[in-house]
């Protein structure tokens, strides 16, 4: 409690480590919260989670709560979990999918993910996950990152098109990217102007953080 105290006046570090996957892991106090960090990005709570929940409520938290099925790609500490069942009130299965398993193992640690019911982490590749399940979805979560690089792999066409293809009638894929310089912009524009998914349709919402673009993915009823 002193150090949560403490921590409007300054960050405090209470846990850092490294894994084969994170140069850097950091879980810190900072203004009273929680938050978990790399070198150069935060990965879950604080800014992080203020984005994400922005997305969540363009897509309708009274649309989100009677869904079924919520996958996430990219853990981290699972701010955005926490966002789904603490505020939103989501009852349904969330399935997790992390590749770093020192990350999965802090996330349970220091933020209790094992403690919510509906919550199952796999540790896996987001790639592998999502070419070989064959389960659907209502809603997909991307916010896979390796401190602020993210893999090619999410911005090609055949990914986006497997999203689609998860995705439930009227449901929904919030994919959140980072934007640092002028070529990543570009790379945004340009994902966005050849998505081509059949049954989907892509939009791009106002910044909220100047180097976070959140894209939402929208399954049309066929």
């Amino acid at each position: 409690m002193i150090k949560k105290i403490l921590s409007y006046l300054t960050p405090i570090t209470i846990f850092q480590t490294k894994s084969d996957l994170s140069k850097s892991i950091e879980v810190t106090w900072n203004n009273g919260e929680l938050v978990l960090d790399s070198k150069n990005a935060n990965y879950s709570y604080g800014s992080l989670q203020r984005i994400l929940r922005y997305g969540l409520k363009e897509i309708g938290f009274s649309r989100i709560q009677p869904m079924q099925d919520i996958l996430v790609l990219g853990v981290a500490g699972g701010s955005v979990i926490k966002t789904l069942v603490d505020e939103i009130g989501f009852k349904g299965k969330i399935t997790g999918v992390e590749l770093d398993p020192e990350m999965a193992r802090i996330a349970n640690t220091y933020f209790q993910l094992d403690q919510i019911k509906n919550v199952t982490i796999i540790v896996d590749d987001a790639f592998e996950f999502v070419l070989k399940t064959k389960q659907k979805y209502d809603l997909i979560i991307i916010d896979v990152f390796q401190d602020t690089n993210m893999p090619n792999f999410l911005f090609e066409s055949f990914f986006s098109n497997r999203i689609c293809h998860l995705l439930r009638n009227n449901g929904f894929a919030l994919f959140n990217t980072m934007i640092l310089n002028e070529i990543q912009n570009q790379r945004n524009k340009n994902f966005i102007a050849e998505f081509h998914a059949a049954s989907c349709k892509i939009r791009s919402l106002p910044r909220l953080e100047t180097h976070n673009e959140l894209i939402i993915i929208s399954k049309l009823e066929s």
